[in-house]
């Protein structure tokens, strides 16, 4: 969950690789996995389509126990808003989800209104406003 991700966990990123264009997307998954190497397109293993990946650079050390390295990567299921609108996630969004446009290399990106489906607040009066 992007809530447990921390910063030190990341630190060693030196990119983000988009599989897709993500200004779409209101929202991705983002989780730590175990992978043989600090680069490279990941295998994909889930339900559902892997959306983008972060890149490690040379100071990254691969664990003791396995040789592998924790890297992040950016993932949606078939039951996600983008795919399904009005479906679970029509408002509100997965615990581990963020708002792409919050995510660079060593930051863990945050839920916005965007990613929560929830619609930008508008002032009363303003040109267009049927309210009143």
């Amino acid at each position: 969950m992007s809530s447990l991700i921390s910063d030190d966990e990341i630190h060693h990123e030196i990119g983000l690789v988009w599989l897709e264009d993500v200004t779409d997307l209101d929202y991705v998954r983002q989780s730590l996995d175990r992978l043989p190497t600090r680069r490279g397109k990941p295998a994909y293993h889930r339900p559902g389509r892997l959306v983008g990946y972060a890149q490690l650079g040379p100071k990254a050390k691969p664990s003791h126990a396995s040789g592998t390295f924790r890297r992040r990567v950016f993932w949606l299921l078939p039951h996600d808003r983008d795919a399904d609108p009005a479906g679970l996630y029509a408002t509100g969004a997965p615990a581990e989800a963020v708002d792409p446009t919050t995510l660079t290399a060593g930051t863990k990106g945050r839920k916005t209104d965007r990613s929560e489906g929830t619609p930008a607040p508008t002032r009363t009066g303003q040109q267009g406003d049927d309210s009143r």
